[in-house]
């Protein structure tokens, strides 16, 4: 295990500090991909056509991708390939989760990968992105060269309950808000009441209770929240496709066995990979990467001693940059 001291930030290529993403970039193509009807996804490449193929996957599930997530690989060296994931950002239809579950996720990202003519890829997620990005690669292990997750979240339902319940002791104030969307009656059962909200077609009932379910996500976190954290959620259908999709795979155990992920880690066993965790990570604390590098004794595990979740405070952005530069000489 290594811990990341960022006071003094390393230097990358040409003089940049690693304490900042790479500059922004544009795509240079974009589409859509037809998978199993009714979705349709929004696709994108970035960066390099010529270069290492790298797959960036958005968290949430249902957050969609933003602009941020191209910054953490070097442009100049990597073919940079990301997506929506169904339900979520540009892909349609918006926040449906008719054939929305982890297997279908991990066949899309076959799909894609099959679309684009890429052989094999490194493959970085964050949060629920990690969790997608460990499935897909337990699933499809030789088309990945490596693996760089961030905020590990492995979909027990510990983890579930602690996003649920134990928050509340480091953001009183936010659970309340939280729990106060619902009656006092149904507040022992927050999932069951915010699931049937959302899944309202009413947006009279489910836009308030979206608002409520990302409003709280965001505050949480951030070691120190900021503006770009804070305001991730502020328009409806960002909020809504967070909070809808995000409850549906809460609810259906995101579709996994308790267990799977970790038990799955024999099958990447010789797969090269870094593990980026906020020590003081209240979304996804550390107890879950940690039990994730022990079963992988190839990964490396590096913890950052300032940071919470969020992949764009200093500590985790510098180290995700580090670990992409790392794998620059993948073959």
């Amino acid at each position: 295990m290594r811990t990341q001291d960022d006071s003094v930030p390393p230097r990358g290529p040409g003089g940049m500090s690693r304490s900042r993403l790479y500059p922004e970039v544009e795509p240079y193509t974009s589409g859509r991909l037809a998978v199993s009807p009714p979705h349709e996804l929004y696709w994108e490449e970035s960066g390099n056509p010529d270069g290492l193929p790298a797959l960036f996957l958005h968290g949430g599930p249902g957050a969609g991708l933003t602009d941020a997530g191209r910054r953490f690989f070097d442009a100049a060296h990597y073919r940079i390939v990301a997506f929506d994931q169904r339900g979520a950002g540009r892909s349609t239809p918006h926040g449906e989760l008719a054939g929305n579950d982890t297997a279908a996720l991990i066949g899309d990202i076959e799909t894609l990968r099959g679309d684009r003519g890429i052989d094999r890829w490194l493959v970085l997620g964050g949060s629920w992105g990690a969790l997608l990005a460990l499935a897909y690669a337990q699933a499809h292990p030789e088309r990945c060269r490596a693996l760089v997750l961030r905020g590990v979240f492995l979909g027990g339902r510990e983890e579930v309950d602690w996003f649920l319940y134990g928050m509340r002791r480091f953001f009183p104030e936010a659970w309340r808000d939280f729990s106060g969307h619902l009656p006092a009656a149904e507040r022992d059962g927050l999932l069951a009441g915010y699931h049937r909200r959302l899944v309202d077609p009413d947006p009279r009932i489910h836009m308030p209770a979206a608002r409520a379910w990302s409003q709280y996500e965001a505050a949480c976190s951030a070691l120190v929240p900021r503006a770009e954290t804070l305001g991730r959620y502020d328009d409806d259908k960002s909020a809504l496709g967070l909070a809808r999709i995000e409850a549906h795979y809460f609810a259906n155990d995101c579709f996994l066995d308790e267990g799977a992920l970790l038990a799955g880690t024999r099958r990447i066993a010789d797969l090269p990979g870094v593990i980026v965790q906020g020590r003081y990570d209240m979304i996804c604390p550390p107890g879950s990467a940690e039990r994730l590098a022990r079963a992988w004794p190839k990964a490396r595990f590096d913890i950052v001693p300032d940071a919470g979740h969020s992949a764009l405070e200093r500590g985790i952005a510098a180290a995700l940059v580090a670990a992409t530069d790392r794998f620059k000489g993948l073959e």
